[in-house]
């Protein structure tokens, strides 16, 4: 039975790393670029689930065009957000603590909007197809939800790397990230850029929220813990960058999943804490961070 135990606690780890890998390169693309600690980029992943709950639940329409939906909605409320709110601060050069305030009450309304509209009970996304799919690997079993969580993960990080990488817009990013004023002087529209990069977060969040209210279930806090832990994977593999958020993220769902093999499950996040606690005291800057 240990490598059966093994084996499923192996599945679990990888799922959770993708699920934090996610949250965490699409914090990472929005820190890296306006450099500051944007909280209510976690209620973006449940207004993706209560997006494409709405219209799968309340509306019947097909699975697909639900789960575009929510990931579009919850898009398109980032980049309210960032026009709306963050936009005007930075344009009066507000300090980051103002900037973490606020985007903690973009957090909070959001999650209360969210209960108000759909009421706090847990709700639960499916696909139609009735019964999961489950899947036996070497004594342990993983969904066919939890692949497509892995498969998405997988191409989304790849899909980030060229456009960061290869594209003008990456290079706009990374000007902007070096220095927005010197940005500004050659030319690149850093308010527009900038927007797309929310843009494009907000769309990894919800799509985030899609996904993980397909395998467990959705709730107006469920935010709340995805944040926290895509936070914990940048911090852990160095806030900013693309693969450091990746690989942070996999290190702790490994550290997570095999730290309660023989306690309690409730251990978990104050595991992760204390992950991030070792990190911010021997080595702040992250796995893959450089050291300031």
């Amino acid at each position: 039975k240990f490598m059966d135990i093994f084996v499923q606690l192996l599945i679990n780890s990888i799922i959770a790393g993708a699920i934090y890998a996610l949250m965490a390169v699409g914090f990472n693309l929005i820190y890296g670029t306006v450099r500051f600690f944007d909280l209510g980029y976690g209620s973006l992943a449940a207004v993706g689930g209560y997006g494409a709950f709405f219209l799968l639940d309340k509306l019947n329409f097909g699975f697909v065009i639900s789960l575009a939906f929510g990931v579009s909605v919850s898009s398109l409320v980032g980049f309210i957000i960032y026009k709306t709110v963050y936009q005007p601060l930075h344009n009066r050069k507000s300090s980051n603590l103002v900037m973490l305030v606020a985007s903690l009450g973009v957090f909070t309304a959001v999650q209360s909007i969210l209960a108000m509209l759909f009421g706090s009970r847990f709700r639960v996304l499916s696909d139609g197809s009735g019964a999961q799919l489950i899947y036996h690997i070497f004594g342990g079993a993983i969904t066919h939800t939890q692949i497509v969580i892995l498969v998405t993960a997988f191409l989304v990080v790849i899909g980030l790397h060229f456009l960061l990488k290869r594209t003008v817009f990456g290079k706009s990013v990374a000007a902007i990230a070096d220095n927005e004023e010197v940005a500004k002087v050659v030319g690149i529209n850093t308010k527009k850029v900038i927007g797309l990069v929310f843009l494009i977060g907000s769309a990894i969040a919800g799509l985030t929220g899609v996904l993980v209210g397909l395998d467990v279930g959705i709730k107006p806090t469920m935010g709340l813990l995805l944040l926290l832990k895509g936070v914990v994977a940048s911090i852990i593999g160095g806030v900013g960058s693309l693969y450091g958020g990746v690989l942070g993220a996999f290190l702790l769902g490994l550290v997570e999943n095999f730290g309660i093999w023989k306690i309690s499950g409730e251990w978990k996040d104050a595991i992760s804490f204390g992950l991030l606690i070792i990190f911010l005291l021997f080595r702040p800057q992250g796995i893959l961070g450089k050291p300031k």
